[in-house]
C-alpha cells in the first residue's frame, strides 16, 4: 500500500504564499505520476498540478503562473508552492498518486482521476 501525508496548509492573507508538502511511504515504487487536487465546500474537486516520473509538469489554468509543483525523489516528498494566493484558492488540498502507470497527458485529460490520496491539508485565504 501507498500512504500519503500532506502538511503545510494554514490560514494566510491574500497575496501571501505557502508551501505544501506530501510525504509518500509504503510501496512507493508503484507510484507513477503524482499531483495535487483541491476541493472547496460545495464544489467539485479540481485538479491543480501534476508531475510525472521524469519531472514533466502540468498546472491548471486557474493557478498557472502562481503555483509550482516539484518533488524530491530522495525524500519521497511532493511539494506545491502557492504564491499570490487569492480568496478563491481556499480549499482542502489533497496530495494524490497514480498507481496504474498512466501517462501525464491521459490523467490531465481524464480530469485527474488519481487512485490514492491523502487526508488533505486546509488552505484558507482571506
Amino acid at each position: 500500500h501507498v500512504q500519503l501525508v500532506e502538511s503545510g496548509g494554514e490560514s494566510v492573507q491574500a497575496g501571501g504564499s505557502l508551501r505544501l508538502s506530501c510525504v509518500a511511504s509504503g510501496a512507493t515504487q508503484d507510484i507513477g505520476c503524482m499531483g495535487w487536487f483541491r476541493q472547496a465546500p460545495g464544489k467539485e474537486h479540481e485538479g491543480v498540478a501534476i508531475i510525472d516520473s521524469s519531472g514533466r509538469t502540468s498546472v491548471a489554468d486557474s493557478v498557472k503562473g502562481r503555483f509550482t509543483i516539484s518533488k524530491d525523489n530522495a525524500k519521497n516528498t511532493l511539494y506545491l508552492q502557492l504564491n499570490s494566493l487569492k480568496t478563491e484558492d481556499t480549499a482542502m488540498y489533497y496530495c494524490a498518486a497514480d498507481l496504474l502507470g498512466r501517462h501525464l497527458d491521459t490523467i490531465v485529460q481524464m480530469g485527474f482521476p488519481f487512485n490514492r490520496w491523502g487526508q488533505g491539508t486546509q488552505v484558507t485565504v482571506s
